[in-house]
């Protein structure tokens, strides 16, 4: 076995942006929405509702809904004695430490402070590192018609930053593309822009009021009922309000993206080096000289497998190559080693 040691200029760094479709179906489109009656009717049901692309017992949620309000309006009391304290009001007070970092700041959407929001926080297991910027379409329908959202990232020539990673503003267009008709920010200022996206963290929050808004107005009179669900339904609940107004225009398309870095390590066996093999079969047991005379000065041998060690003699990496390569004095190589991570 030989050793060298590799050089500063021997190691060369490279980041690749990946993507790649979200959905659990391999689709970038998400077209069936369902829901369970077993999770929404249960403990967790107050709190979110799951979405799923099929009604199969085993699916796996696409992504979840969640209303936040401050003053805790769209779900029941914990105590009837203690108003303002809720589900929604927990929902809130998470996201605010979440994605502000402090409970006293408010959301401000575009420039519309707001005390309440639905979240559509987008499973885990679906996506690799991130949402995919400019991959956002979402419908949503309404009394007045439908809203088709996506992002501002190609508008903005700074990006903003909170305690959730990158923020972008919810506008009115598909895929990265505004849809001219309303303002140059996409929406109008009178109800703020229609949320944000936190591709850092898999989620979208949209913002009540400006879907409540009139067509005119840029919004699609989007209802729902602000007072808790009776017992037993979920049909009344905010979050299913969403779940029949996402479920209804039926598009939601969003891709995922991560960045692999890549090590490239560079091994140069020059023509003077790595001519001569320590494989038993090279040398004799009992003398320890080259068995074969021809090997002596014009040996040839074959490099299949780099290892890489330490400074402490620790095997770190191995490489293996597609096919023996062969090397005497008369020849020089270059192996290129790969570390993905």
């Amino acid at each position: 076995m030989s050793f060298k040691r590799l050089e500063a200029d021997d190691f060369v760094i490279s980041a690749d942006s990946i993507s790649a479709t979200l959905w659990s179906n391999n689709s970038p489109t998400l077209n069936n929405f369902f829901t369970s009656s077993v999770q929404a009717l249960g403990s967790s049901g107050n709190y979110y509702l799951n979405v799923f692309v099929t009604s199969s017992n085993t699916a796996s949620s696409e992504f979840a809904i969640a209303y936040g309000n401050s003053a805790g309006s769209g779900s029941a009391n914990y105590n009837n004695l203690v108003n303002g304290k809720s589900p929604s009001s927990t929902i809130y007070g998470q996201y605010q430490n979440l994605v502000l970092g402090d409970e006293n700041i408010d959301f401000v959407f575009g420039n519309i402070t707001s005390s309440e929001f639905f979240a559509l926080s987008i499973d885990r297991a679906r996506y690799k590192e991130k949402i995919l910027l400019g991959s956002l379409t979402l419908s949503i329908s309404g009394s007045s018609g439908f809203v088709t959202l996506t992002d501002n990232s190609a508008y903005v020539s700074s990006t903003i930053f909170n305690e959730a990673g990158r923020v972008y503003q919810l506008i009115s267009g598909s895929s990265g593309v505004r849809n001219s008709s309303l303002d140059i920010n996409g929406y109008t200022s009178a109800s703020g822009s229609y949320g944000w996206l936190l591709p850092d963290i898999g989620t979208i929050l949209l913002n009540p009021k400006a879907l409540s808004a009139t067509g005119t107005s840029g919004g699609i009179g989007f209802l729902y009922s602000g007072s808790a669900p009776a017992t037993g339904t979920i049909n009344t609940s905010p979050n299913f309000s969403l779940f029949r107004a996402i479920s209804g225009s039926g598009a939601f398309k969003l891709n995922s993206e991560e960045t692999i870095t890549s090590d490239y390590i560079f091994v140069r066996p020059r023509s003077s080096e790595f001519n001569y093999s320590e494989n038993p079969s090279f040398i004799s047991g009992s003398t320890g000289e080259v068995l074969y005379p021809e090997f002596i000065n014009s040996p040839q041998v074959y490099i299949t497998t780099v290892g890489l060690y330490n400074d402490n003699n620790e095997l770190l990496a191995v490489a293996k190559l597609s096919r023996p390569l062969v090397k005497d004095f008369t020849k020089e190589a270059l192996v290129r080693v790969k570390l993905d991570f």
